[in-house]
């Protein structure tokens, strides 16, 4: 009859359509579970600021012990729709390397990320505390990356490692809100310092003038080179390892003497 088309055989291909999103495979939390739990995310449960959003630590009405991801959607282009299905992909994530996302709470203006709390504490201990927490990075790190940004990239790991050497470098916090105004962000304060013939001025003065000077310097280069995060040529990872192994050796070299 006219105006119908051929029927359809048995092996003839499908219409095309959007990829199917898997729902996400933990719980939604309600808003107000998360205000009570948090004091309406007040300074109390604050644990950590970032760019990207605060980190706040609660216990769920379970006992659960939680910390508590609050991004900001400013800084995320992504749709719900679109955060939705990265939401999806990361609550399948099952493995003794990642820190178990336990909940959300998503909306036009919230992106909250409920993940378990790291109950041996975190690379703050580490670098901060009073305590060495063998196998703490490997444990936490992936996770938070993506928890902070909203996005799993390799842009993101070599920017994150890039501050965890400041820090390493500066004795200070990626942000403190007790410095002046200007020094708060680790990375704005020391990028303009990282050259060979100023980066004395960023190095921790625990350690007086108790360090080899050219190791430093290029210590301090890598780092340039990893939180250069805006630029167009974003440091790969093979360029920070080769960047890296120069030290290590040298450092082999030292302890072996």
């Amino acid at each position: 009859m006219p105006g119908r088309g051929k029927p359809r055989g048995p092996n003839a291909p499908r219409c095309s359509g959007p990829p199917k999103v898997l729902p996400v495979d933990v719980p939604a939390i309600s808003m107000g579970e998360l205000n009570n739990i948090t004091g309406n995310f007040g300074p109390n449960a604050l644990i950590g600021e970032g760019s990207y959003g605060k980190i706040y630590r609660a216990v769920l009405t379970s006992g659960e012990p939680v910390a508590i991801k609050k991004l900001d959607p400013s800084v995320s282009s992504d749709s719900v729709a679109d955060f939705s299905a990265q939401l999806s992909m990361v609550s399948r994530l099952k493995n003794e390397y990642f820190l178990q996302l336990m909940g959300y709470y998503l909306d036009n203006s919230h992106r909250i990320l409920v993940y378990q709390f790291a109950s041996h504490g975190s690379l703050h201990d580490t670098l901060h505390g009073s305590t060495l927490l063998s196998g703490l990075f490997a444990n936490a790190m992936a996770c938070d990356l993506y928890a902070m940004t909203g996005v799993l990239t390799h842009k993101s790991d070599v920017y994150s490692f890039g501050v965890i050497l400041l820090e390493l470098l500066t004795g200070r916090k990626p942000v403190d809100h007790t410095m002046p105004k200007g020094q708060q962000s680790l990375v704005t304060w020391a990028t303009p310092r990282l050259s060979e013939d100023k980066v004395s001025q960023c190095v921790d003065p625990k350690l007086g003038d108790d360090y080899p000077p050219k190791a430093v310097a290029k210590m301090a280069a890598v780092a340039a080179l990893c939180v250069q995060y805006e630029s167009h040529f974003p440091a790969e990872h093979d360029r920070v390892v080769k960047a890296l192994q120069p030290l290590v050796k040298a450092a082999a070299a030292t302890a072996g003497a």
